[in-house]
C-alpha cells in the first residue's frame, strides 16, 4: 500500500491539538500546516477568501485553500476536484469530522504527482474547504466560482469522515427508507452520489473495490438528495445542486460514530488500518480518473 498510515496518523496528531471553528487563531494555524505540507510536496496553494451567510443570515468569513499541482495541471485539460473541510465544530476536536480526511488529502497530495503523468486525460486541483460546518458555505463558494469561471469541471468529491470502523454486529445504524438494504457493521466506506454521478460513482467504486479487505457500499439518491438529507450533509451537496457530479466518501457519520459533534471525537478514536484502506481507495480511484477520465 502506498498509503503510510503513520503520516495519517502524524496529520491527525498536528491537527486535532487544538478545536478550529470557524474564523479561528487555530483554524489559520490549521491552514498554515495543510499549505506547508502541500508546497512541500510541489503544490501551489492559492487561498481564496469569500463572505457567506448561513442559514440564519449569519455573515462568516471564510477561506478555502486551492491546490493545484504543475505536473497535474494543464487548462486545456477537464478538471477534476477532491476536497475535505478544515473546520470543526465548536465543542470537537473533529478527530474523524474532519481531520481524518484532511489527513487523507495531505497523503493523496503527496503520492499523487508520482503517481500520475504528462498523459493524463485530466487535471486536478485538491480544495481544503471552510465553514463547511456552517451550512456547506465553503463548497458553495467553490461550486459558484467553478460555475462563474466557467471552468471544465467534470467532477468533484468530498471527503467526509473516513477515520471511524466498528466491527460489532449492530454498530451501522441506517435511515428508515435504507434499514435492511445494508450492513449493520459499521466496517464499510459509503460511495454516496446523486442521479447525475451514475459514471463517477462507477470509477471510485472500482477504484475503492481494488483495495482488499476494503467492505464498499454505494448509495445513488434520486435527484439531489433531497428526500435523505443526511446524504447532502457535506461539501459536495452544493455541487449537485449546481449540476456537477460529485461524490461523498463518508464513513457515515452520526449513522455509525457515537462521538460526531461530541468532545471525545479523538484522535485515539480513530481506526488508522481502516483510514489507510479507504485513502488508498480514494488514491486508486483518483489516479484511473486522471489517466482515462470516464
Amino acid at each position: 500500500m502506498d498509503i503510510d498510515t503513520r503520516r495519517l496518523k502524524q496529520h491527525c496528531d498536528e491537527l486535532c491539538k487544538t478545536i478550529r471553528p470557524a474564523e479561528s487563531e487555530a483554524l489559520e494555524t490549521a491552514r498554515l500546516y495543510v499549505i506547508r505540507e502541500l508546497e512541500a510536496t510541489g503544490w501551489q496553494v492559492e487561498r481564496h477568501p469569500f463572505q457567506a451567510q448561513d442559514s440564519l443570515l449569519v455573515q462568516w468569513s471564510g477561506q478555502n485553500l486551492i491546490a493545484r499541482h504543475p505536473d497535474l495541471t494543464n487548462p486545456d485539460k477537464p478538471l477534476f476536484c477532491v476536497g475535505a473541510h478544515l473546520d470543526t465544530r465548536p465543542e470537537s476536536p473533529g478527530a474523524d469530522d474532519n481531520t481524518s480526511a484532511v489527513a487523507a488529502l495531505l497523503e493523496m497530495a503527496r503520492l499523487l504527482p508520482d503517481a500520475s503523468g504528462s498523459e493524463n486525460q485530466w487535471s486536478i486541483e485538491l480544495v481544503a474547504f471552510d465553514l463547511e460546518e456552517n451550512g456547506m458555505l465553503g463548497g458553495a463558494e467553490h461550486a459558484m466560482l467553478r460555475s462563474q469561471q466557467q471552468t471544465d469541471l467534470r467532477g468533484m468529491v468530498s471527503l467526509e469522515m473516513l477515520g471511524y470502523c466498528d466491527h460489532t454486529p449492530g454498530s451501522q445504524t441506517l435511515p428508515h427508507d435504507l434499514a435492511g438494504l445494508y450492513p449493520d457493521t459499521g466496517d464499510f466506506i459509503a460511495v454516496v452520489g446523486n442521479q447525475n454521478s451514475t459514471d463517477l460513482i462507477a470509477a471510485f467504486q472500482n477504484g475503492m473495490q481494488a483495495v482488499p479487505e476494503l467492505p464498499v457500499e454505494v448509495l445513488q439518491v434520486p435527484q439531489n438528495g433531497e428526500l435523505l438529507q443526511a446524504t447532502r450533509l457535506s461539501d459536495h451537496s452544493p455541487f449537485w445542486d449546481a449540476g456537477y457530479p460529485a461524490l461523498m466518501i463518508t464513513d457515515t457519520s452520526f449513522l455509525r460514530n457515537p462521538h460526531y459533534h461530541q468532545p471525545t471525537d479523538t484522535v485515539d478514536t480513530l481506526d488508522f488500518e481502516f483510514l489507510g484502506k479507504v485513502s488508498q481507495g480514494c488514491l486508486e480511484s483518483t489516479k484511473r480518473i486522471l489517466a482515462n477520465g470516464y
